[in-house]
């Protein structure tokens, strides 16, 4: 299997006031191109630590991350970063000026082919009707769609998806985890995600990486037969051989129900 993505023994440490503080250690994995991978964890074990490696903006105490077999640095626009937060997008410009900027700033297209492509992008998304929109007519759900078009329509190598879906309402972040599905299917873009959400990740992944408590290391990669599956015999065999080797028998409820 072609390789995307590798972290080799990656061990991520930072400076605080009570000492040197380890988020994660001797962590390795590979992503192959086209795959949905699912970091998942208790709070404090890494997960956005990992990402924000992957994404260039940390740098490993020790190991190496590598895309494409090349050694990552720094940030990039082969990878783009979605997070859960709402204030991603530009306040003044509309749906359609927000994902065309980085097509003229980054891919440097012309006004004509840049008004076409993201169009494109946005009714993939389907928000074709909001696209003279601005950012406070829309819903939180509807910010994260454009958000979304947007990093696609810089074709980066890889989406990195922290937890985007975790202040949206049960609801909402039922329909947005339907929603990327249907945009993966379309786009077929490599994903690594972040959950602490055991129901979304086995919705969501083709594998899943499950991590200890901080520091966090691997656990387990469990291979998700139930992918694309919500709430049928397969994927509560999947959920509860995660909860498992979780050990959280005792974990609260989240509000979209995971666990």
């Amino acid at each position: 299997m072609p390789l995307l993505l590798s972290v080799n023994d990656v061990t991520i440490s930072y400076p605080t006031e009570s000492g040197l503080f380890t988020a994660v250690q001797d962590v390795s994995f590979s992503i192959a191109p086209g795959e949905k991978f699912i970091l998942l964890g208790p709070s404090g074990c890494g997960k956005s630590t990992l990402l924000k490696a992957v994404a260039g903006f940390l740098k490993p105490s020790a190991g190496s991350i590598e895309l494409d077999g090349r050694k990552i640095t720094r940030p990039g626009p082969d990878r783009v970063v979605i997070f859960q937060e709402f204030d991603q997008l530009l306040p003044w410009k509309t749906v359609l000026g927000n994902v065309i900027y980085p097509l003229k700033v980054a891919r440097k297209m012309a006004d004509g082919d840049a008004r076409h492509e993201g169009l494109r992008f946005i009714q993939m998304v389907g928000l074709e009707r909001f696209s003279d929109s601005y950012p406070h007519q829309l819903s939180g759900g509807m910010k994260q769609r454009v958000a979304i078009a947007r990093s696609l329509a810089i074709n980066p190598r890889m989406l990195l998806m922290d937890e985007p879906f975790a202040s949206l309402d049960a609801l909402t972040r039922h329909r947005m985890q339907e929603e990327l599905l249907g945009i993966w299917e379309a786009s077929k873009k490599t994903i690594l995600f972040v959950t602490h959400s055991i129901q979304e990740a086995v919705l969501l992944g083709d594998r899943i990486l499950i991590l200890s408590p901080g520091p966090g290391q691997v656990k387990q990669i469990v291979v998700n037969t139930a992918v694309g599956q919500r709430e049928n015999t397969e994927s509560l065999r999947i959920e509860n051989e995660i909860r498992t080797l979780l050990e959280f028998h005792d974990e609260p409820q989240s509000k979209d129900g995971g666990q």
